[in-house]
């Protein structure tokens, strides 16, 4: 049997993974999170203790524990999910950001590498290190044009920056040392599990609830969105087929304006849960002061995973909007939970930034 490292998977995405994989292969998951506020075992409840799965508590820049379990279970790939992952987080405190997505991120290849050089040969040129990225690296496009894998960097956020400053560093460690890495740039995930932080969550369960809806700036703003499952499967694939060195994107075709996206959320819950006594939803929206530095506009071109691996996205965003709500409505023991510490869904990333 297999073992897979994977980090951060506990997360909303690593989480995804974990469980998609161990329904559908014949392999362990050793799975390691630092359980920050938006890593949580709750995402996990149905394959926590899945026979294939090992959970550790711990930091990826605890450079002896990689080391240990690298050794311990012997993988043949890492899977990097870990990261600080919400820009009006990075907006108010960058320092965790270049702590986890910069430095975590740095002595995880460095111990990934130390035991890639152990191995045998053929073990070598089986192993893969895959670094899961996002399409924020590339800034902010117009109203025309699309992110390719050749597209030059040019962060605007905090987040952006720590998350290019990674890629960088993992395709160093290829060029330079050898070690066989896959990157890939996803576009905006969606789906269930996903930390009420993120517009689509945060939409749902302030106008379940009655809530003011927050919309920055006009709204306008334009990201492609991108259903967690489809998300995944393209992971494992370029984990399985991927060329080592390569970079891929994998986005959803799905171009939607912010306010586009508010509304068609608002219309779902209004439809799902007849009777509110706040319908229609769309009269919560507000519009408010828009994030420093936001990017207008993303779209990614996943032409080449297409072309040469052939994913594509499965999901439409009407489908995977209302299995989204659904879920919601129906977890609300899991919403409590993970809502219990510090965040209550206050407005973030105003621009008062930590010294």
């Amino acid at each position: 049997m297999n073992n897979i490292l994977i980090t951060g998977g506990a997360g909303f995405i690593g989480g995804t993974l974990v469980r998609q994989w161990l329904l559908e292969e014949d392999l362990r998951m050793i799975n390691l999170d630092a359980l920050t506020y938006a890593g949580n075992l709750d995402s996990l409840t149905d394959v926590l203790n899945h026979p294939r799965h090992v959970f550790v508590q711990g930091d990826i820049a605890d450079r002896t524990l990689v080391l240990r379990l690298l050794n311990e279970y012997r993988p043949i790939a890492v899977v990097n999910l870990a990261a600080e992952s919400h820009v009006d987080r990075s907006i108010d405190g960058p320092r965790a950001f270049l702590q986890t997505n910069v430095i975590g991120t740095f002595k995880l290849l460095s111990a990934v590498l130390q035991y890639w050089q152990s191995l045998s040969d053929d073990l070598k040129a089986a192993f893969r290190f895959l670094h899961v990225s996002t399409d924020e690296v590339f800034g902010s496009l117009g109203p025309s044009g699309l992110f390719t894998e050749s597209t030059a960097y040019a962060p605007n956020s905090p987040y952006a920056a720590s998350k290019a400053a990674a890629d960088h560093f993992v395709r160093a460690f290829h060029h330079t040392y050898g070690l066989p890495t896959l990157t890939t740039n996803g576009s905006n995930n969606y789906g269930p599990y996903q930390f009420p932080e993120k517009l689509i969550p945060l939409i749902i369960l302030n106008a379940l609830e009655g809530k003011p809806l927050p919309v920055y700036g006009n709204g306008q703003n334009v990201r492609d969105w991108l259903f967690v499952d489809d998300h995944c499967r393209g992971l494992r694939r370029v984990l399985d087929a991927g060329q080592p060195g390569a970079t891929y994107n994998i986005s959803g075709n799905c171009e939607r304006s912010n306010l586009q996206i508010v509304h068609q959320l608002c219309d779902i819950v209004d439809e799902s849960r007849p009777g509110l006594t706040h319908a229609p939803c769309r009269e919560l929206i507000q519009f408010v002061t828009d994030r420093p530095g936001h990017d207008l506009r993303y779209a990614v071109d996943n032409t080449k995973i297409t072309r040469e691996l052939g994913w594509s996205p499965k999901m439409s965003l009407e489908t995977g909007l209302r299995q989204t709500v659904n879920w919601y409505v129906h977890n609300t023991n899991w919403i409590e939970r993970v809502t219990s510490g510090k965040y209550r869904r206050e407005r973030l990333g105003l621009g008062h930034t930590e010294k």
